[in-house]
């Protein structure tokens, strides 16, 4: 049993060691800056500002609003759908009565409403911040660390914990 549980570790490590670029996405007060500031300062990660580059995204929230803006930077790829050959003409299809209009009334409507947000409360951060890698959508890394105050030196001593705690786990092998 114990040598599953290390194993399990040792396979989230590797994927975490992977993480050479991260896009921060905005966080709550503004913790986000602060973040890529202590990234960049301190060597941890190359800090991208362009998210199609990043291997990793850095975020204080999961769940379906980030899942929906994950896939607005970069949308899952589609498999490759085969090529469906053109049906050979017919004489007699040219001459048949053209088919006729789809029911409106069993069509989607055009002005659906989006669902709300949901009710999970991943959304809400409440001093978690969540290292997800961008193309698995895995959650590689995660600590919790709620700022005190709003106030920027309590916002940078965080965001100086939080960066000391990723930087720590990414040198363990």
């Amino acid at each position: 049993m114990l040598l599953l549980c290390g194993s399990g570790a040792l396979l989230c490590a590797a994927d975490l060691d992977t993480a050479r670029t991260v896009y921060v996405l905005s966080m709550s007060r503004g913790l986000d800056q602060y973040l890529a500031n202590r990234l960049t300062n301190g060597h941890v990660l190359q800090v991208v500002t362009d998210p199609k580059l990043a291997d990793v995204v850095l975020t204080d929230q999961i769940g379906e609003r980030f899942q929906d803006k994950l896939e607005t930077i970069s949308p899952t790829p589609q498999p490759e759908k085969p090529a469906v050959p053109a049906p050979a003409k017919d004489d007699k299809a040219d001459k048949a009565e053209p088919e006729a209009a789809p029911n409106p009334f069993l069509q989607e409507p055009e002005n659906k409403v989006a669902p709300a947000g949901g009710m999970s409360s991943f959304g809400r951060n409440k001093g978690t911040v969540f290292l997800v890698d961008a193309k698995s959508r895995q959650v590689l890394w995660s600590t919790y660390d709620p700022p005190k105050s709003g106030i920027a030196k309590e916002l940078d001593r965080t965001a100086a914990d939080i960066v000391n705690r990723l930087k720590k786990d990414l040198k363990r092998k």
